[in-house]
């Protein structure tokens, strides 16, 4: 959202807006001029306002939702407003369950690189972007996320499809993992004659039915293939493939499989639009990660400290991995706050499975987003419960609020560990002041 509404005021608009809570990304609205209001009341919304956009996490009996109705004041969700901006672009869409803000970033990195001057928007901040989680450009390609959350991604006009995989998420609107599929397949289809850059490695890609599909991956089956992937001294190392032919070599300076997964679908999604592998391959060697993707943050208490947006089971498990592999020998401390509590009751088993990864794990209690929670079914302390009781060997605590996470940590953690703090919530705010 916030990205959007800077966007428009680099189009000459007069945007204002609300949110529940002022925060930092506020604070860069209010920066821009733009008039923000904490909290949320209809008298935010005049009657010389012209569209009204929102969060797909605002409900219609909102305040300002509801005057701007009385006020015969247009309405549009974020994604629809996403999908007018689209038709304007040549679009490449970066969807899927995990991997996206990552993905997106490195695209729209490769093409300003290439001098495509791409417009970007991405769910995260880019720390070369002026505006981080936005890149205002002027050629003719649009860089977007499309979020599967409600559907979203099919109010978007894609010329270019990148699907980086399909796995069950959003489970308080998506059926079961059939109805996810079925959504991306929907998706797919708007695609047209244009091209789509999937995950040939991923089980439920590949049960799509792709007309344009080009493929990439770790296995034979690829069209583009990764081989012979290193690790050396924190950098990791991978050959790319084009059938018998091989186009260099990447080189990545942040961690985990996931991200080898995420760069050569970048590589790929730019090759398709003529960026040559040698812009992609030096484009990605001078990337350092985003906002909360495995960021490095400091040290504390003479522990290294990452901070880590991951909140899927299949997240978890790829960020431990990546500690893991940069950090061979280290003990992994694991601060995890859940995220929304339909997501933690339909992933509880497979959450427990995921944190117990780790070697010393503190649960605070689960982040409720606004609008999306179902009443207090589940908590930390179920979670931390089960986990306890499939991994009786390990010690799992649980933590009301941040104040006795910290309290937490400070008895367990020792010089040389490995601190993550983890979660899509508000536990970024405890990571930040450890630091």
């Amino acid at each position: 959202m916030s990205a959007l509404a800077k966007w428009f005021v680099a189009q000459g608009k007069q945007v204002s807006g609300s949110d529940l809570v002022l925060s930092s990304i506020t604070q860069e609205l209010s920066d821009h001029g733009i008039k923000i209001f904490e909290g949320q009341s209809e008298d935010h919304v005049k009657d010389d306002i012209d569209l009204l956009i929102y969060s797909s996490a605002v409900p219609e009996e909102n305040s300002e939702r509801q005057r701007a109705r009385v006020l015969k004041i247009p309405e549009m969700t974020y994604t629809q407003a996403l999908g007018e901006m689209s038709k304007h672009y040549q679009t490449l869409v970066v969807s899927g369950t995990h991997g996206k803000s990552t993905t997106t970033a490195m695209l729209g990195l490769i093409l300003e690189a290439a001098d495509l001057d791409p417009t970007v928007i991405v769910g995260s901040r880019v720390p070369s972007f002026t505006e981080k989680n936005l890149r205002v450009g002027q050629g003719n390609y649009f860089v977007v996320e499309g979020c599967e959350y409600k559907a979203n991604m099919l109010s978007l006009h894609p010329s270019l499809i990148v699907l980086t995989n399909i796995e069950e998420d959003h489970l308080d609107y998506y059926r079961d993992l059939d109805h996810i599929r079925e959504t991306f397949q929907t998706f797919v289809d708007q695609a047209g004659e244009g091209t789509v850059v999937w995950n040939a490695d991923d089980s439920e890609s590949q049960k799509l039915t792709i007309p344009h599909g080009v493929s990439y991956g770790f296995g034979d089956e690829a069209i583009y293939q990764v081989k012979n992937r290193q690790m050396e001294h924190g950098v990791q190392k991978a050959e790319v493939w084009k059938g018998e032919q091989k186009l260099g070599e990447l080189t990545l300076c942040i961690p985990g499989r996931h991200n080898v997964y995420n760069a050569l679908a970048a590589t790929v999604a730019a090759m398709e639009v003529g960026v040559s592998f040698d812009i992609c391959a030096k484009t990605l060697a001078d990337f350092h990660g985003i906002w909360r993707r495995f960021e490095i943050l400091g040290t504390w208490k003479g522990a290294e400290v990452i901070s880590d947006y991951g909140h899927h089971p299949t997240e978890i498990n790829a960020t431990l991995q990546a500690a893991r592999e940069f950090y061979p020998g280290r003990r992994i401390v694991l601060c995890f706050q859940p995220h929304q509590h339909a997501r933690t009751l339909a992933l509880k088993d497979e959450l427990a499975q995921a944190i117990a990864g780790a070697d010393v794990v503190i649960v605070p209690e689960i982040y409720e987003v606004a609008g999306r929670t179902e009443g207090e079914s589940i908590s930390s302390k179920d979670l931390v419960s089960l986990a306890q009781k499939i991994f009786s060997e390990k010690t799992f605590v649980y933590a009301q609020d941040f104040a006795e996470a910290r309290r937490l940590l400070e008895e367990r953690i020792q010089p040389g560990d490995v601190l993550i703090i983890q979660g899509a919530g508000d536990i970024d705010d405890l990571a930040r002041s450890l630091v």
